[in-house]
């Protein structure tokens, strides 16, 4: 920390910090636009500008840009002298020159960092009295809207989308003063972080699409912190709702987490909770017909009055559903008859993942720690589709220089333009291991595209090398031996090592040999990083509550005569093909069916019971980290229906519960179920430090879900009734569901509903809340890593043999991922729908010369007696005896990987 002085005060600094970011950081407003806490310095808008005296006795100072000057010991500013506003105003007023008249029909207005600092710099009044320059704005797909007239050239937006994000079909064209920011030509942006320009623009240049379809100011939308749900690392994000819909996706920043920035998958997925189609009452089926039933308490008491008749009642729960969802299940049905909901490889999977964690050898680093290493495997993952937040960190850990660096050639961090042209010899190292190519490759040192047995001999071949033991009794190919040796002698010479594999390849032994490996190498004494993916959201904490796999579960019913099938929140055929599960729901009596997607599972159930989504609910799920997080209820969608019987899964299990055993409260709050979960799974112990309790007050207040400014409440309902009902009162949160309660509620929770600061309206006002810019919340960052068990016995490797691919007369099913479409809840949305390509399979082009298929050819196969028809792409990187499929796309299943395919023919 050093000593500066500020319009004559006394203040204490950190000196790698500049101007800009020290006076923010100590509460000074100072307008800025080109400067971003991520992308750093480059002084092209020169709106930051104050004054910078040589000394105490300098009565005349000069004009320094304070993004681009270093803080230095007993330096002399000042930001509020005449000389320094009025070159400020003056700067915005020459930026405002060609900037449309259309605050009110902009999408930003009252959320738009232009506005704030335009304000701020009392700019009001236009003399500019000539044609303002006309840009023709382009298509950039379905996610992002593209207004060029209101760009003020600040060059945040090619810098992030290039230089940060690695895109390579976004740029700056023309020069001087007709510059334009976009694509060569219209079309679709690539990168699956495209959506971060709308936060990164300080105007209204890109706005977001699937927000204007249900648009609604900034101050009229209500909030609430939300975890996003569809990958195992955990992003935390901020989810708007009004007129009983979600209409926008906010990232909330979390230092350890996903900071400044989302994927398009987290930004733009939540249409499923719109979906038309979505269950909202009971329906039970006579006579193979679904008859309505409104009344929810005799709805409970007749389903209450099968299971009581049933010999066995199966309960099949869900990795994208909550902890608490899951756990009610099993009070339910008895730990005996609870199935995780997952086929046998991947349960065997994410419990071995669990075991590795709980072994508690290695850090698991969090994204932010990510950025830290400088040698990093990735191994049989393509996380840029399955865990794409990780793959951008991953490319941030391949840029960024070390302090040892920067501190020698006289670097400060911040500065953009001296880091991106510095000199480095010793580059970072990134190596992959894949069925196919992947988009990290880009930026990868060395791949390896093969099956996943090659990918095992590798991963224990860099082993045997780094051993310096030949144990592998296998004659090994040329190209693994020369790539293995080549790696092993980077890792060897690597200070941070972190190592990236996971479960998505529903492989046993490439986790374990990626245990194997991680552990070799930290026994030679190297710091070593290790992250084990999960499929989806709560993987983890659904392992930790345990239970059958479904194949076992399965078992058990054919045993069993007048029998109860409950599925909550799972589409069974997600897991399993059509054909097999047909033939095992026929055993069934009942199939009572929980979830809030019109599911094929909720199709031929006998009963049907609406439930809610994340947004519409309170809950806990655990990342990859072992953090437990909690997403809250954005919304009850009671509010604008009484007769609907949406309510969380977790309580209707509970009022079933009740009238079944009289065991648990029927009017249990959300708090008291956690203490309860606990007690029965004390290895949970820390999920209730993942927020505040529901009686957490802010001067005796709630925290408010909208802004104080919330406008038009009593015409919400006004299409349903004049007359103004009562705001339901949240009895599972600290939250109100109004904006009355306490504004000032960022000293005391780091649970965000929304980013809102005086003069600052936009989320570029977020380093309000933070203790210092890119740093921790005030309140601290929210979430809470579970206690692991130290083991102290021996720590033991995995002995496994690995397999050999042999190539047989017909091709092997194996997975391969894409961003949209193979996760299953953006398949509910409209907008991903138009995202999602028409189903295709890969292909090698030597293969399909035997079987005679041609490239781009739509073609039929056989698997399990289940007949699949798709469109044939060649792949030169796929090996020979491979069919690549999109698992997890609605005709794919999970269970499919690894079989055999047959008839494969062109149609």
């Amino acid at each position: 920390m050093v000593k500066i002085y500020i319009d004559g005060k006394k203040y204490f600094v950190n000196k790698s910090h500049n101007l800009l970011e020290s006076c923010l950081n100590l509460g000074f407003n100072i307008p800025y636009f080109c400067w971003h806490p991520k992308l750093g310095s480059i002084g092209a808008c020169r709106q930051c500008a104050v004054k910078k005296y040589q000394d105490k006795n300098d009565s005349h100072g000069r004009l320094v840009m304070s993004c681009m000057t270093p803080v230095e010991k007993n330096i002399v500013i000042t930001i509020n002298d005449q000389e320094s506003f009025m070159f400020r105003k003056n700067i915005i007023e020459l930026l405002m020159l060609n900037h449309p008249h259309d605050c009110p029909v902009c999408e930003e207005g009252g959320n738009c960092h232009l506005q704030d600092m335009t304000v701020m710099s009392k700019h009001y009044s236009r003399r500019y009295r000539f044609d303002k320059k006309i840009y023709k704005s382009q298509y950039l797909g379905n996610f992002i809207s593209h207004e060029m007239n209101r760009c003020i050239s600040c060059y945040r937006c090619v810098r992030y989308y290039r230089d940060y994000a690695d895109g390579k079909d976004f740029n700056v064209y023309g020069l001087s003063n007709n510059i334009y920011f976009g694509r060569f030509k219209d079309g679709d942006l690539e990168s699956e972080y495209s959506g971060n320009l709308i936060d990164v623009c300080p105007t209204g240049v890109f706005t977001d699409k699937t927000y204007s379809e249900n648009y609604s100011r900034k101050w009229d939308i209500q909030n609430a912190p939300s975890i996003c749900s569809h990958c195992s690392i955990g992003c935390n994000i901020i989810a708007g709702e009004r007129y009983n819909k979600i209409i926008r996706i906010e990232n909330r920043y979390h230092e350890d987490i996903n900071n400044y920035f989302l994927c398009d998958l987290g930004r733009f997925g939540y249409g499923y909770s719109n979906a038309l189609n979505r269950p909202k009452y009971f329906y039970f089926k006579k006579n193979n017909i679904f008859e309505k039933q409104i009344s929810f308490k005799k709805s409970i008491k007749k389903i209450v009055k099968i299971l009581k008749n049933s010999n066995l009642v199966l309960g099949i729960g869900s990795s994208r559903a909550s902890i608490e969802t899951n756990f009610a299940l099993k009070e339910l049905v008895g730990s005996e008859n609870f199935s995780t909901g997952m086929i046998d490889i991947d349960h065997e999977c994410t419990q071995l993942i669990l075991k590795i964690i709980k072994k508690n050898v290695f850090h698991i680093p969090s994204l932010k720690e990510v950025e830290d290493y400088d040698s990093i495997l990735v191994l049989g993952e393509d996380i840029t589709q399955t865990s794409s937040r990780l793959a951008l960190s991953i490319r941030q850990a391949l840029k960024k220089r070390s302090n040892k660096f920067l501190k020698k050639n006289n670097i400060p961090n911040w500065h953009n333009f001296a880091i991106n042209n510095s000199f480095i010899n010793k580059k970072k190292f990134l190596f992959l291991t894949s069925i196919k190519t992947t988009k990290l490759e880009d930026v990868s040192s060395c791949s390896f595209n093969s099956n996943i047995f090659d990918q095992i001999f590798f991963i224990n071949c860099i082993l045997s090398n780094i051993n310096k033991k030949n144990n592998l009794n296998i004659k090994i190919k040329n190209e693994i031996k020369e790539k293995a040796l080549y790696v092993s002698k980077i890792l060897l010479k690597s200070k941070k090592i972190l190592i990236v594999s996971g479960s998505h390849s529903r492989n046993l032994s490439l986790i374990k040999s990626s245990y194997n490996l991680s552990l070799t190498l930290k026994k030679l004494g190297f710091h070593v990083g290790l992250i084990l993916l999960t499929p989806q959201a709560n993987s983890l904490g659904l392992s930790i509550i345990n239970g059958l796999s479904l194949n076992k579960s399965f078992d058990k019913v054919k045993k069993k005569k007048n029998t109860t099938l409950i599925v909550v929140e799972n589409d069974l055929f997600y897991s399993f093909p059509k054909f097999y599960l047909n033939k095992i729901l026929k055993n069934f009596t009942n199939i009572i069916v929980m979830d809030h997607q019109n599911t094929r599972t909720l199709k031929i159930a006998n009963i049907s019971i609406p439930v809610a989504n994340f947004f519409e609910s309170t809950g806990t799920v655990i990342n990859y980290e072992l953090r437990a997080q909690r997403f809250f209820q954005v919304y009850d969608p009671k509010f604008y229906n009484k007769k609907i019987s949406i309510i969380s899964s977790w309580k209707i299990l509970n009022k079933i519960n009740y009238y079944l055993y009289k065991v648990i409260d029927k009017k249990i709050n959300f708090d008291d179920f956690i203490n309860f979960c606990i007690k029965k799974i004390p290895f949970l112990e820390n999920i209730k430090e993942a927020s505040p309790k529901s009686s957490f007050r802010v001067f005796g207040q709630k925290v408010p879900r909208s802004p104080n400014k919330s406008s038009g409440r009593t015409s919400l309902r006004a299409d349903i009734d004049v007359h103004e009902i009562k705001q339901f009162d949240d009895q599972d949160s600290m939250f109100s569901f109004s904006m009355e309660g306490s504004s000032i509620y960022k000293k005391y929770t780091s649970l965000i509903p929304f980013v809102w600061s005086p003069e600052w309206n936009s989320s570029q006002g977020l380093h309000k809340f933070q203790k210092e810019i890119s740093g921790s919340l005030i309140a601290g960052n929210p979430g809470k890593i579970l206690s692991r068990k130290d083991n102290k016995k021996k720590i033991n490797f995995f002995h496994d043999s690995p397999n050999i691919f042999i190539k047989k007369k017909h091709l092997v099913i194996v997975p391969y991922y894409l961003l949209f479409g193979t996760e299953e809840m953006s398949q509910y949305s409209e907008v991903i729908k138009k995202k999602i390509l028409p189903s295709y399979l890969l292909i090698n082009p030597l293969d399909a010369k035997r079987f005679n298929i041609s490239n781009k050819k739509q073609v039929t196969f056989t698997c399990l007696n289940d007949s699949y028809n798709f469109f044939a792409v060649y792949s030169n990187s796929l090996e020979l005896g491979q069919i690549a499929l999109p698992i997890g796309q609605f005709q794919t299943s999970v269970f499919l990987i690894g079989k055999q395919i047959q008839d494969l023919k062109e149609v």
